[in-house]
């Protein structure tokens, strides 16, 4: 027979007696949370640092490489050199040294010869985001895509797909005289600085929205809206819709606006108008009247002045020259419902970069007293 204490004992570590207090254990989910936080931080250092390492081991390598290779007097005999630190290589290390990577590690350091350059982007940028940048050609186009990627932290696919739709060419900062896309990269660079040259395009590729030949500006304007979160993308860094044919009142008489966006990295409103068919001067007036309103009434305190985009099927460089747009803020666009062949679009606007410098410079040659031409 079970003596009564020794009952009580057992009972006492199987369950508790009625109204016996039980001690709560402290909750886990807090802890679990913290600790799991611990380890993906851990973990993340722990990614970036090996990146940057291999990201300044793949310079580092190309630099040397590249080095001994121009120090060579025949380029055959330069061929020889990577071909048999390549064969070396792999045998010690793998498959990461073969002759081609070794090229592109040249590549690299040729493209990218700052240093400290490399190290600032290679915290943000893995070396696959490197890889996509090196087949530029042109150092400003390269450095803009890699601050872009650095600031806005784009995947890699999503910088290569920036690259194919030629984002840069596209942007209003291309067709600035070369002293000027410096001084805008120096301070996307240093400060972050995202000004409206690095956000306005022309052409805008609206392809997405599916529009025949024959629309009308209402329908563009539907088709937009249907396909709203795309067309953000295409608009640019930090947009946000606001609001569609936006009323505004003035002597008794209505308004609408088409489309009323904000972006927060310029920190104003940004009017968007629609038109079907070429650009007309007239259209100046109204997009002022617009931004005007806008200035005066809705501009809260700390934002920039509004920015108008009138985006049309075909423009008159030297009308929108004439009437100073841009000292309006004013921006005007063509858009392309029909996305062209790459090479046609790339021609397009290589040729329209082109014009735009040449024109600057003649203005500015005229503005020296120098000759159109010399």
């Amino acid at each position: 027979m079970t003596h009564p204490a020794e009952l009580a004992g057992k009972r006492g570590r199987m369950a508790p007696a009625l109204g016996e207090l039980v001690p709560t254990p402290p909750p886990a989910a807090p802890l679990l949370e913290d600790v799991r936080q611990l380890i993906v931080a851990a973990r993340r250092q722990a990614a970036v640092a090996v990146n940057l390492g291999l990201t300044a081991l793949y310079w580092q390598i190309g630099k040397r490489i590249r080095h001994e290779v121009l120090g060579a007097e025949r380029a055959a005999y330069g061929e020889q050199i990577v071909a048999t630190v390549s064969r070396q290589l792999v045998t010690e290390f793998g498959r990461g040294f073969t002759e081609k990577n070794l090229h592109r590690m040249m590549q690299f350091a040729a493209a990218f010869p700052d240093e400290a350059m490399v190290a600032t982007l290679g915290r943000q940028l893995s070396w696959s985001h490197f890889r996509e940048l090196l087949p530029l050609t042109q150092p400003f186009q390269r450095e803009f895509y890699a601050e872009m990627a650095r600031i806005e932290g784009w995947s890699v696919r999503t910088l290569r797909e920036r690259i194919d739709s030629m984002l840069y060419e596209r942007t209003a900062l291309s067709q600035q005289p070369e002293a000027l896309i410096r001084e805008e990269l120096a301070l996307l660079r240093s400060r972050g600085d995202v000004t409206p040259a690095l956000v306005l395009k022309d052409p805008y590729i609206l392809d997405f929205l599916g529009l025949v030949d024959r629309f009308q500006e209402r329908d563009l304007e539907d088709a937009i809206l249907r396909e709203l979160e795309t067309f953000l993308l295409e608009l640019g860094s930090g947009f946000s819709f606001v609001a569609r044919q936006k009323r505004i009142q003035l002597d008794g008489e209505d308004f609408y606006i088409d489309l009323l966006f904000y972006n927060r990295k310029l920190k104003r409103l940004v009017v968007v108008e629609l038109k079907q068919g070429s650009f007309k001067p007239e259209y100046k007036g109204q997009m002022e009247l617009y931004l005007r309103w806008l200035a005066r009434y809705e501009t809260e305190a700390g934002e920039e002045m509004p920015l108008g985009i009138i985006l049309c099927t075909g423009k008159n460089t030297e009308q929108i020259e004439l009437l100073e747009l841009g000292a309006a803020g004013i921006h005007v666009a063509e858009y392309l419902t029909v996305l062209p062949p790459p090479e046609i679009l790339r021609e397009k606007l290589h040729q329209a970069i082109e014009t735009a410098r040449l024109r600057l410079e003649s203005r500015a040659g005229e503005n020296n007293g120098e000759e159109p031409g010399l």
